[in-house]
């Protein structure tokens, strides 16, 4: 997505690559006695995802060993965690990242949000279908049975792909839809929930950029003004992080870095996943949007957040030098 900005990545394929050479680099570095993390950092967030999965099957047909179960057998606590989310397609770690916020006791709603709110068709249409291999299970089903209401509906929509593609304008509807929101929401007494989720479920990223303006130019309020009035819950949230990844994804992801690691304890598990995610995407311009919202780098709140190799493999993927 490159609605306003220009993405830019932290982590980018490595020049000289060598798969074979890495295999047998992070063979030595988990072999006999102790384990040498530095290497595996090293080598590891210095590399794309498809380079890691190249060195992820050399591992396999020149040793003849799992490297993601050395890893594991090797690595512990936070550490093993962010390595081996690395060695994944990014897909097939954000379906385990959804399994894992919909299993056992209760659902982590923000965790879904953060997941399936700033994504287009074609990557929805991914991680459904990996989803189901994995699980053998339809990912809208688990989802219905563990959310309910409009945002059930909202996040249903989103991944039957309800969406247009990227791309799709047409500034004389976007007048009308921003009419539709209007009269759904300021100009009644009331809420017609519905009218908000269908369109920012259905509308491109690009046609909702021009929704919005119409909406101010109507109403001469933003979006957000008016959502904060008239939704609430998880809805509210849903359907603002789609406004928020439609105006400026960067903005929403470094909201969600600074929640984790604000106040008491740190929510290791979003700022893990948006940091491995975003990584080759824009992570870059979060660390930009995070250092101008906060007045602080991104970098030293990792490093005052974290320890120990843990932190050396998130300042890496930060693109510390």
């Amino acid at each position: 997505m490159s609605w306003y900005y220009t993405p830019k990545p932290t982590v980018v394929p490595a020049e000289g690559f060598d798969a074979s050479a890495d295999a047998n680099a992070l063979r030595a570095a988990m072999k006999g006695f102790g384990t040498d993390e530095k290497a595996i950092i090293d080598i590891l967030c210095a590399r794309s995802n498809g380079q890691r999965m190249q060195i992820l099957e050399t591992y396999a047909s020149e040793l003849g060993r799992d490297l993601i179960e050395d890893l594991k057998s090797e690595l512990g606590g936070k550490f093993e965690d962010v390595i081996v989310a690395l060695m994944m397609p990014p897909e097939k770690y954000l379906c385990k990242q959804l399994h894992k916020a919909m299993d056992g006791i209760g659902t982590n709603e923000d965790a879904l949000i953060e997941i399936l709110a700033p994504q287009t068709n074609e990557e929805v249409k991914k991680i459904v279908d990996c989803y189901e291999d994995m699980y053998n299970r339809p990912l809208a089903e688990h989802l219905c049975s563990e959310t309910d209401g409009s945002f059930r509906r909202l996040l249903t929509m989103i991944i039957v792909g309800a969406r247009d593609p990227q791309g799709t304008v047409d500034a004389d509807l976007a007048v009308e839809q921003a009419n539709q929101l209007y009269n759904a929401g300021e100009a009644k007494f009331g809420t017609d929930e519905e009218v908000f989720y269908k369109i920012l479920a259905h509308a491109s990223f690009d046609q909702l950029e021009i929704v919005f303006e119409e909406y101010k130019k109507l109403s001469g309020r933003t979006i957000e003004q008016a959502m904060k009035d008239e939704l609430s819950g998880e809805l509210y949230d849903a359907l603002s992080a789609i406004v928020e990844c439609v105006q400026m994804a960067p903005h929403y992801f470094a909201k969600r870095l600074h929640k984790a690691m604000d106040g008491a304890g740190t929510d290791d598990a979003s700022m893990i996943r948006i940091i491995v995610t975003r990584s080759e995407i824009d992570l870059q311009n979060i660390k930009d949007e995070y250092d101008q919202m906060y007045n602080k780098t991104l970098l030293s709140a990792v490093r005052n957040e974290c320890s120990g190799e843990y932190k050396h493999a998130l300042c890496a993927l930060l693109g510390e030098a």
